[in-house]
Parts: C-alpha cells; structure tokens; sequence
C-alpha cells in the first residue's frame, strides 16, 4: 500500500518496472528494495527459518537479521531489505540457508589480485556520527573514504521527519530528512562515499575488508572511525517471530524511505521517544494505531510528542505490555496485558485488539562487532546501550587509531551521533595532520556541547555510563 498524502514528505512517481517472485511478476518502482517492493505487493512471508522452518518477515530493514534473506538470481542468503530490485530480477523464498547453484569445477584458475584503496580516514557509516567526523575531518584537509553498506546515505536520518529540539547548534527545528543534505553539502573535497559497500572484516595494520561492485577490496587507512549505528533489540514472547512484527526502524524505513504503509492498524510496544515518535509517524501516513502500550509506570518520551498523540485519541497504556500475537502465519491481531507493581501478568486483565502489524519499540544494541575483532577492549556497560568499546575521552578505543562514535559508541539521540562523530574526527585529523590551536578550540567546543545536550534527567543514564566508561580506562 503507497502513502499517497503525506503532510511533510512528497514522495514522487518514479518509474516501474517488474520481477519475480517465486515465479510470479511482482511491480516495483525504482529504488524500492526487493524486500519493500514485495511487501507492497502483500507478501508478508519472504523466508523460512532452517530447523523448524517457521515463516519470517520484514524485520529490522537494515541489513542486521536474516528474516529477509532470499535467493536473488541464483544467489543464497540475499539481504533483500538492502539490495534494491532491478527489472527481470528473479527472487526465490529460502529455507534456511539456501543452496548454490552447482558449478563445474575450473582449472588452473587464475589467481586475481585483491585490488586496495588507500586512505587517510576511513569512515564505517555514513549517518549522523559518520557525516559529522567526515565534516570535522576533511575541514582540516584529511582525505576520508566512507563506507555505508545501504543504498541510501544518513542512517537514521533519512527516515526522521520530526523537528530537533536544543540550539541551532544542534539543528533545532531542522527535520532529521533535511539535515543529512546539510551535512553533506559541507563535506571537503577529499571526501569519497561509497554506498552499497559493506565492511566484511579488519585486517591488522589498519586495513578493512569490503565488498565493492560485487567484489573483495582492501582498504588500507591510518585511522578508522567506526559509526556502524545500532540494531533492534527484541522482546521474549510466544511467536515474537511472526511475520508483521517489526522494529520501530523498519516501521520508518518503509514509511519515509518508501512511502509505503507497514500495515492498516498497528499496535505500538515501548512509549520511549522512539515509540512515540513513529507512533505519530504513522498517524501522518494515514495508518491507524490502536494503542501504545509501556510496561514502566511512566512513559520515557518527551511530553511534547506523547501530547500529539493523545490529541488524537491514541491510548498510551502504561504498566501494560504484549502478551503474545495472534496468528499463524502472520499477525491477525494482538493479546495485550496489565502488568503488577512487581512485574507480573495481572490475572483476567488480558484484551484482545484487532491489528495487522505490531511495532516493537523496545531499545537498541549497539554494533560493536568488528571491534572484537579488531581487539578493542569491550565492557558491558547498560547505561550505554549493552556491550560497547572502551574509549577515552576523544572517542579513540584502547587500539591506537580505531574510534567510535554515535548508537556504536552509546545509544542516544542524532544530536549526540553528530557530536561524537566531530569529536572523532578532529582527534583523528589532530594526530595525522599535528596539533593547532584551531583544533583544539573546535575539541573544546564540542565537549562543551556534548556536557550541555546530557544535562537534566534526560542525561542522566549516559552521565553515570560514561563515568564507568572512564573509570574503565583509568
């Protein structure tokens, strides 16, 4: 279903073309990805899962699950909710992890050398945190390579269509749809994007390996800067696997990305900001929300936005949560529950609703997993997000020249990403290119920004996650 009338995003008519489902035609414009294009078509199922083959869905939409992995022309494991559809592309479902079209064996193949990019800054990500510490850096004259796996570059930001709060300084009343634009107009010449490039792993000195035009590329850089963003955390309930149960982001991606409605009624698990937000999002795209429902005593959102949203006669249920879905297939409704002081299901208080989509809203991991591979020092801390790299005060790591910045460093708003990402990439330029008084007045101000955006309760979890952090590395 396309979002015809939208109040903010204009989504214009592109060109269609057609490709295959299991054999069947399926029409998609350009630009969809496979897996958006087929759920516009109604098709819900996209794969199997390996031992119980139970059916999977339209999850995560960036790449972090295997709910949507698919055989695209011929090839297995496919993330159709990254790779975008082309004309006469045959797509099969999967079970499982599929299988490789048998192909004869070849003599004498001929050894082929690893082609390898060189650089002085390579960027993981190209959202909030990876833009901002391109910015910071090429402003001092570093050349800087960034490598986003989507087809799409801003991360996060392409899919928020809400206004910022704080100062001009953090892009208050600026859409987060408008300020990845913005940050890419003050790129540096010595910027090179690559999207559709994923990272596949890191190679000591220094060096990433890439998947570049279908093929392994080496990327040999003096610093590395990961801003590899955060994943969907999942909640533990009966069928939590079911086709049209979907993360918050997801929710987005189809909405503002695609302009495709993730469903015709959906009820919202988690009132954070997050929650909140899409919630009203959704309201925007003509979808109807039967209710969010929060299993704290308060909502965790800013008032502004929950207010929007009982204005319109959405019921915020806190001290309630999923039960579990109905369906077999996919989501046919929900069975939600009041919940005790002590966390437990109150007896008789279970309600069944009437939706076809259910919106997880519950948090996110960061991802952190290339630097255990690099061999960072990792500590779980819960205020930032779960598992993360130790890092000092300039966003380096305990390996020499690795950085972090944004939802891979701490789980916190865009503003924040963009922050760290600055920090990281003027600390970065600052040890390539030597110190000045310029770079050091730009640090300074951006650790007055950062301390000012995680003052009040609203910061209070990263303020003591941050104190451990520190106490970590002394």
């Amino acid at each position: 279903m396309r979002i015809t009338n939208h109040p903010i995003l204009n989504f214009e008519k592109k060109k269609t073309f057609t490709f295959t489902f299991d054999g069947k035609p399926i029409q998609a414009r350009e630009g969809d990805s496979i897996a958006a294009a087929l759920h516009d078509a109604g098709i819900k199922v996209l794969s199997h899962s390996p031992r119980l083959e139970r059916p999977r869905g339209f999850f995560c939409a960036i790449g972090k699950c295997s709910s949507c992995m698919m055989q695209v022309d011929g090839i297995p494991n496919v993330k159709t909710c990254m790779v975008l559809a082309e004309p006469g592309m045959e797509v099969e479902s999967q079970t499982g992890w599929g299988t490789l079209t048998p192909q004869e064996p070849r003599k004498n193949y001929p050894r082929r050398d690893i082609p390898t990019l060189e650089t002085e800054i390579a960027i993981i990500g190209a959202g909030p945190a990876g833009l901002s510490a391109a910015v910071a850096a090429s402003g001092f004259g570093a050349e800087v390579m960034i490598f986003e796996e989507n087809s799409k570059i801003g991360g996060q930001l392409i899919k928020q269509t809400h206004m910022f709060f704080g100062s001009k300084e953090h892009y208050a009343k600026v859409r987060g749809i408008d300020i990845g634009e913005k940050l890419v107009d003050q790129l540096g010449e010595k910027v090179s994007i690559f999207t559709q490039t994923p990272v596949i792993g890191y190679y000591p000195p220094y060096q990433l390996a890439i998947i570049k035009d279908h093929r392994l590329h080496m990327v040999k850089a003096k610093k590395i800067i990961v801003a590899a963003g955060a994943a969907e955390k999942m909640l533990s309930f009966p069928n939590n696997d079911l086709p049209g149960i979907y993360g918050a982001g997801a929710v987005q991606t189809l909405m503002n990305v695609y302009g495709i409605m993730p469903g015709k009624r959906v009820l919202m698990v988690g009132a954070g900001n997050i929650g909140v937000i899409v919630a009203y999002q959704l309201l925007q795209a003509g979808v109807d929300v039967a209710c969010v429902v929060e299993a704290l005593p308060t909502i965790g959102a800013y008032q502004v936005h929950a207010s929007k949203l009982r204005r319109c006669g959405v019921p915020i249920l806190t001290r309630h949560t999923l039960k579990e879905p109905i369906g077999t297939d996919y989501v046919e409704g929900a069975t939600i529950v009041q919940l005790d002081k002590n966390w437990k299901p109150v007896k008789g208080s279970e309600r069944d609703i009437q939706v076809d989509t259910i919106c997880l809203s519950v948090g996110l991991n960061p991802s952190t997993e290339i630097f255990s591979q690099i061999g960072c020092k990792m500590k779980n801390i819960p205020e930032l997000g779960g598992d993360v790299a130790v890092r000092n005060h300039d966003m380096e790591t305990t390996v020499e020249g690795i950085y972090v910045a944004g939802d891979a460093a701490s789980i916190e708003e865009a503003s924040s990403a963009m922050l760290e990402g600055k920090l990281a990439g003027l600390d970065a330029v600052e040890k390539l290119k030597g110190s000045s008084d310029t770079i050091k007045k730009a640090k300074n101000a951006v650790r007055k920004s950062l301390k000012e955006l995680r003052e009040g309760p609203f910061g209070e979890n990263i303020r003591k996650g941050e104190n451990k952090m520190f106490e970590e590395v002394k």
